[in-house]
């Protein structure tokens, strides 16, 4: 079965997670990038990153939550306002690391991944969910594109000097 065929149901009909997630790419102006360290696979530095809670749910909609959850930066404000995170319209399907496949109902081995950007200013405050995440740091794009352990999130770092070409 595919990911195209996978047919996800809701977590509350079969207790795991839906196949379908959102990577959300955190990055100021000059190109720095936020990422945090998983808090049980000490070096597995990533983005923000989650699953849709049932099926039709907005990938913004989960975007904004997992940000929120995540990181503590509250998306909509003054600060940070909701024009900042982007829809980058891509789709990544990828194999569902061995590690986590017991979260998905039997038979998921595929995930889709929606991309998103989110720009926040220089020196943006950063609360952790102490149970998903252990540390942060800020790095340049590149720098953070090579300390990713996902393939796709590093993907997703390096396009961004073409996707924001001003910078």
């Amino acid at each position: 079965m595919d990911a195209t065929t996978q047919s996800p149901l809701a977590p509350s009909e079969t207790g795991r997670k839906i196949p379908v997630s959102v990577l959300v790419v955190i990055h100021t102006p000059a190109l720095d990038v936020l990422l945090i360290e998983r808090a049980l696979q000490p070096g597995f530095w990533q983005s923000v990153t989650g699953s849709i809670d049932a099926p039709g749910e907005p990938l913004m909609d989960t975007a904004l939550r997992e940000v929120a959850e995540e990181t503590g930066i509250q998306v909509g404000g003054s600060a940070v306002p909701l024009s900042a995170l982007r829809d980058w319209r891509l789709a990544n399907v990828y194999e569902i690391y061995p590690l986590w496949r017991h979260r998905y109902p039997a038979g998921i081995w595929k995930n889709t991944e929606h991309v998103f950007s989110l720009e926040v200013p220089a020196g943006t405050p950063v609360t952790l969910a102490a149970r998903e995440h252990r540390a942060w740091v800020w790095l340049p794009w590149q720098e953070a594109a090579k300390r990713c352990f996902s393939a796709s999130n590093a993907d997703a770092i390096r396009q961004l000097p073409r996707r924001f070409p001003s910078r």
